[in-house]
């Protein structure tokens, strides 16, 4: 496709990276203060482990290791393959992908196209003749015209 329709989805792909960072930088920030919390937790215990009874460090030990698995699941819900980010990516990005793909698919029925190549993309092109090239018409019917 044309350099005009790449920077069309480049645009719409940044403004959606910006609304994927801001939350990505909020939910890091949580889950760095759970870790900070652990941290602070642990020296707390070595600083006070000789004058703690056995009881009192099982306790210790315990509150530790409930903070540190507090942030790994957090880290998780947030950043993991199924977590909040993958899931805001694919609201985000899918229906820009998908907009445009149902321009492109309207319009190769229309002229009756077997194939779409992006040119952009597709290293393997070399040539491309400029009168097949409906990235005008697509950007056309997105509303955006050039």
């Amino acid at each position: 496709m044309k350099k005009s329709l790449l920077i069309l989805f480049t645009l719409f792909a940044v403004r959606a990276n910006e609304q994927l960072e801001q939350a990505s930088r909020q939910w890091q920030s949580e889950v760095e203060k759970i870790s900070e919390e652990a941290k602070t937790l642990y020296k707390n215990y070595q600083s006070q482990i000789a004058s703690l009874s056995e009881t009192q460090r099982g306790k210790k030990e315990e509150e530790i290791v409930a903070k540190e698995k507090s942030a790994a699941e957090l880290r998780r819900k947030y950043f993991g393959p199924e977590g909040e980010l993958a899931k805001m990516q694919e609201k985000l990005i899918n229906p820009i992908q998908d907009e445009i793909y149902g321009a492109v698919k309207e319009l190769s029925q229309l002229h009756g196209y077997d194939l779409v190549l992006d040119r952009a993309s597709a290293a393997g092109i070399i040539f491309g003749n400029p009168r097949i090239d409906i990235s005008d018409e697509v950007l056309r019917k997105l509303g955006y015209s050039n």
